[in-house]
């Protein structure tokens, strides 16, 4: 008969659960044990740390780039109400919970913080008793400065600005009379910038501020040192004006309307392009013309003033024999009493003629004995005319359209079988003439119109042009989802290749008896039967009962028990 070998179950306490593991841990080896409880301590450190990290509050910026006064308050302020704080790495922002941003903003907004490292007219409100009229002037003019640094640091390119006021003395003197100025010193968040509009906007705010302040007299530098005022009077010297290049958006886009609204619902929705440039003129010109015309036509002639004045004298002639007696005055006259009459008197001459036996030179009449006599006679006469004189004082608008170009493309037509096909001449000069209306044409002004007819390229409107893999949304969600992943993987990792086949090891049943194999060699081997091994053991019973009775009476005797008492 062959060996047999059987592997039997160790006796363990099978109703204790710490013998049944004590039994379960007993069936690994040392170096499973260990892998074992690293594992183990492994998954339940990154689900406790995955659940807090998710559980983590979103910390966000409160304020940045603060005084260390006022992080201080604000600090202060923040552990009276409970709010838990952090700062970034850099230290020069402080971090809260991201749901209590606006709510701790509103909160410390209300206890007016933070100041912003300047004082604004606060100042005043605690002026002491006897303060003498310098230093009051002088605190008035640190709360200007203050309150004028907040509302520029309102715009919302500015981070900081500081402004600095030169007010000089007020003097009787006219001519000793000092203008204020001021400097305005802005620090801009990284990568914005000031356009011109806004840095005049800047300079007209502190100017209005400031009693006989000129736009002229404020200095605006950035926090590089760059003169943005110089800047924009730079810019604006060379007509490079903002306003001016909207107004010519505005004209174009008003005539672009007008022309898509009247050809849209000719040819279809979509189915039109249309362009228009416009040359707008923004030169500021004034002429002054002073004309003179010739005076010269006797029925248009003006006088404006006439002088004139005529004289006559007569010279008598020499007498005489020359010498002493002809240079001797002349014997006092003895008027006579009779005269001899004169011919022709009592006779009245003609207007403008002289009388009989008169001459008449000069206004001056004198009788014709006297006509051998010499006569000096003299006229002067002075005419003043109107000279015609116009003056034109000319000065031309502003903005004026100079030329106007349009281009206008429109799409091929679809016919019934859905084809596409040209529109006609006819079709083409009546849109040529619709766009001429519509956007004002002026032939002398040399406006022009172009109009095309072509198929379009049908435009897929889904696609951005970006690539997935440049998508911001997604690369951010890519992050989350990797982040995620990367710990459910090595979850899984740990429990699929780890814990769970230990786990499989140590719970496993336990191997079954193996079964007895007898080779029988002849037939006196085979196994007795049932009523042969009870009559054995019937047998073995009496020959123990006649060797020591007192043991099968011992036994009998346990077996009974009390009973047998």
């Amino acid at each position: 008969m062959a060996a047999t070998g059987t592997n039997t179950r160790p006796t363990v306490g099978t109703d204790n659960l710490t013998d049944r593991l004590r039994y379960a841990l007993s069936r690994l080896s040392n170096q499973q044990k260990i892998l074992l409880m690293i594992s183990i301590a492994a998954v339940v450190a990154l689900i406790v740390a995955s659940s807090t990290w998710l559980k983590q509050a979103d910390y966000r910026v409160l304020f940045s780039n603060i005084s260390e006064r006022d992080g201080g308050a604000i600090i202060a302020s923040l552990e009276q109400l409970n709010i838990p704080y952090r700062f970034n790495e850099s230290g020069g922002a402080i971090l809260i919970p991201g749901g209590r941003v606006h709510e701790v903003r509103l909160r410390l907004a209300t206890q007016g913080l933070p100041k912003g490292g300047g004082v604004g007219f606060e100042l005043m409100e605690n002026q002491k008793f006897g303060i003498s009229q310098f230093a009051e002037q002088v605190n008035y003019q640190r709360g200007l400065e203050g309150e004028l640094s907040r509302t520029i640091q309102s715009i919302g390119a500015v981070q900081t600005a500081r402004v600095h006021l030169a007010i000089p003395k007020p003097s009787v003197f006219v001519r000793e009379e000092l203008k204020p100025s001021a400097s305005v010193l802005i620090n801009l968040y990284p990568g914005r910038l000031l356009d011109p509009s806004q840095i005049a906007g800047i300079q007209n705010l502190v100017a209005a501020s400031v009693p006989n302040l000129a736009v002229s007299g404020v200095t605006l530098i950035d926090q590089s040192g760059a003169l943005l005022s110089q800047l924009k009077s730079k810019l604006m010297e060379v007509g490079l004006d903002p306003s001016q290049i909207r107004y010519v958006q505005e004209i174009e886009a008003s005539a672009i309307k007008r022309v898509d609204d009247i050809l849209s619902p000719i040819v279809g929705q979509g189915n039109v392009r249309v362009q228009i440039a416009a040359d707008v003129d923004f030169s500021q010109s004034e002429q002054t013309a002073e004309t003179h015309r010739p005076n010269t036509t006797p029925p248009d002639i003006s006088i404006r003033s006439q002088q004139s004045s005529e004289s006559a004298s007569a010279t008598p002639s020499a007498l005489g024999i020359p010498g002493a007696l002809s240079n001797q005055p002349p014997v006092p006259a003895t008027a006579p009493l009779t005269l001899p009459a004169v011919p022709g008197a009592g006779t009245v001459a003609a207007p403008g003629q002289p009388l009989p036996g008169q001459l008449n030179a000069a206004g001056v009449q004198a009788p014709i004995a006297s006509v051998a006599q010499p006569i000096n006679t003299r006229k002067d006469s002075t005419v003043n005319y109107e000279v015609d004189k116009t003056i034109r004082h000319t000065k031309q608008s502003v903005g004026t359209i100079k030329r106007l170009s349009a281009a206008v493309v429109i799409n091929h037509r679809k016919d019934a079988k859905g084809l596409n096909k040209p529109l006609s001449d006819v079709e083409l000069k009546q849109i040529n003439e619709l766009v001429k209306e519509a956007m004002g044409f002026n032939k002398e002004r040399g406006d022009t119109v172009s109009v095309a007819n072509a198929p379009f390229t049908t435009i897929d409107r889904n696609d951005s042009g970006i690539p997935l893999w440049k998508d911001p949304e997604i690369l951010s969600l890519l992050k989350e989802l990797f982040k995620y992943g990367a710990i459910a993987a090595i979850i899984a990792y740990l429990m699929l290749k780890i814990v769970i086949p230990l786990a499989k090891s140590m719970l496993a049943a336990p191997p079954r008896p193996a079964r007895v194999n007898i080779v029988v060699d002849d037939e006196e081997n085979l196994p007795p039967s049932a009523a042969e091994s009870l009559e054995r053991k019937l047998g073995h019973a009496r020959d123990l009962a006649k060797q020591d009775p007192n043991v099968v009476a011992n036994i009998i005797k346990d077996w009974t028990g009390a009973n047998a008492s």
